[in-house]
């Protein structure tokens, strides 16, 4: 069995978004699992849609959630350079070779030109494609158009009416014919290859194993089956993974497709709840489980668990599954990671013992990060009391309840759970009052609003000296 060595190939026109980081994801999982190679290379070579600034946001983001490189741009390897336009030469060597065995030629075809056939095409109800005009130039002719120094690209001669069959590790055997292939551009006019080429002769030269790639590549796999067969070399194995789809299972939204990776991250999504939903986008474990840890994935994943059917982005499940890591994470680290989301807001830090108090509170009710320290607000900065709280403060019900609690409560100490039970249960008695009627003026007293955390929740974090003063400036209101 070949090493298996995978590669992760963006183009740098965008930042990582979702369906880029499930292949880079699977590559990463299937490689760690194996013992294998995980690679990262730059596949730059479409000059006019780079954003300057892509290459360093693709990096970042997989060192940012842990998927580790161990060859590419920045880390090295045996079989770089691992960015394409650093390669020009080597595929132009290899579009050499083409040329001289006849499996490529010279098309000198301009854009109004070839704008104009398929406008015929299209008329005739014609499968659009090359019509090979350039293919028939007499050998004198295309050299005395080359000496001129006349725009050409180089083009793939596709066999006509071969029939390809591949194995798919997803999808089982899979039967193409080249009827529907056209004779794909290999070298731009620019002298850069287009991506058919540079995938082809990277994917051979760094000893590839697997090519795992989005479902939209698999009607391009005959154009590289042929190009490795000209080329006399041995393919990958194939692995296309399924569309990711909407809830309704409509493909998905270029609109959600396109939010980037980061920008979840900046959402306060927990990096290994993402990790664990995009696992998900297609892959199942052996026993169905829904909550993996990376270390896990990396011991569970197959491509064979990997399914063909549409895998479907549902936002309420990566919320569902974000509020699960905030609650499983060992608390000190989600107490790190909210620490920028109070930053933000400009909430100062209690004692390290409260902060983790707020924060064992939060993490019960919040999805996301930055709702830990929304959530603090009520206990550190609350906000002023509205015209509403206070009228419902004024009351004679609310000032009675209060009186109640500033007689009866210590002034300081720790008032445990069960004392505070049995002062809340004396409090109801003695007052003659129940439910929201008893608990809504000690929480708009306390936290400002009228709902809350239970009461030992909100003792525990202000402490009794803190409830004193605030209980007394509701009452002089």
């Amino acid at each position: 069995m070949r090493e298996v060595r995978v590669r992760f190939a963006p183009s740098p026109t965008g930042f990582l978004h979702l369906g880029g980081l499930r292949t880079a994801l699977y590559d990463y999982l299937f490689a760690r699992h194996t013992g294998g190679t995980f690679i990262l290379r730059i596949e730059d070579t479409d000059r006019s849609r780079i954003v300057p600034g892509a290459i360093e946001n693709l990096i970042g983001s997989l060192h940012r959630l842990g998927l580790d490189i161990d060859e590419g741009p920045l880390t090295g390897g045996a079989y770089g350079p691992y960015v394409q336009s650093e390669r020009l030469e080597i595929y132009r060597c290899e579009v050499r070779r083409l040329l001289d065995s006849g499996d490529a030629y010279p098309c000198f075809c301009s854009p109004d030109t070839l704008a104009q056939m398929r406008s015929e095409q299209l008329s005739r109800g014609e499968f659009v494609k090359y019509d090979r005009r350039c293919l028939h130039l007499s050998r004198e002719e295309v050299q005395a158009r080359l000496e001129r120094g006349e725009a050409h690209v180089i083009r793939l001669k596709m066999p006509d009416q071969r029939r390809f069959r591949f194995d798919d590790i997803i999808r089982g055997q899979v039967e193409m014919n080249t009827s529907q292939s056209d004779d794909q551009v290999l070298l731009k006019s620019d002298g850069f290859p287009t991506y058919h080429l540079a995938a082809v002769v990277d994917d051979h030269y760094m000893k590839i194993s697997h090519v795992i790639r989005g479902e939209e590549w698999l009607s391009s796999t005959p154009k590289h089956l042929w190009l490795y067969e000209c080329l006399g070399w041995e393919p990958p194995k194939w692995v296309h993974l399924p569309l990711i789809l909407n809830p309704d299972r409509s493909k998905l939204s270029k609109r959600m497709n396109d939010v980037s990776v980061e920008s979840y991250l900046e959402k306060g999504y927990l990096k290994e709840a993402l990790l664990n939903f995009v696992a998900l986008l297609g892959w199942h474990g052996a026993d169905d489980r829904e909550i993996y840890s990376l270390e896990e994935l990396c011991r569970e994943f197959s491509l064979e668990r990997v399914n063909k059917a549409g895998a479907v982005f549902d936002l309420t499940k990566l919320d569902w599954m974000n509020g699960i890591y905030l609650r499983k994470l060992p608390l000190d680290e989600v107490i790190r990671q909210a620490l920028p989301w109070f930053e933000k807001g400009g909430i100062s830090l209690p004692d390290p013992g409260i902060l983790r108090t707020i924060v064992t509170a939060a993490r019960e009710r919040c999805t996301l990060l930055p709702e830990i320290a929304a959530y603090s607000k009520m206990f550190l900065s609350p906000a002023p009391l509205t015209a509403e709280e206070a009228e419902i403060l004024a009351s004679p019900q609310s000032q009675s309840v209060l009186h109640w609690y500033v007689e009866h409560l210590p002034r300081e100490g720790i008032l445990e759970k069960a004392e505070l039970d049995a002062l809340v249960k004396a409090g109801m008695a003695e007052l003659g009052i129940k439910g929201k009627d008893y608990y809504t003026p000690l929480r708009s007293a306390l936290l400002h609003q009228p709902h809350g955390p239970d009461l030992p929740t909100i003792f525990a974090i202000l402490g009794l000296p803190r409830i004193h003063e605030l209980l007394r400036e509701a009452l002089r209101s």
